[in-house]
């Protein structure tokens, strides 16, 4: 079933409300990389890099009393 342009409004209303957004840059064929590596986990490149980067805060915060 195609998406509305009213849902396409909706959902881009609703993102720009609840979500940040970034530009990551990879050298080409990273992204290949990236998105077969996260299928394998069951997730989609944006939950890798997002589970990444919170793993990653979480270990670099370790024993840190102020984080």
């Amino acid at each position: 079933m195609p998406v509305s342009k009213a849902q396409l409004k909706a959902k881009a209303k609703y993102e720009k409300a609840n979500y940040d957004q970034f530009r990551i840059i990879v050298k080409k064929g990273k992204k290949e990389t990236l998105k077969a590596h996260a299928a394998t986990k069951g997730e989609s490149l944006n939950g890798f890099v997002n589970r990444a980067i919170d793993e990653t805060i979480t270990r670099d915060n370790k024993g840190d009393i102020n984080a």
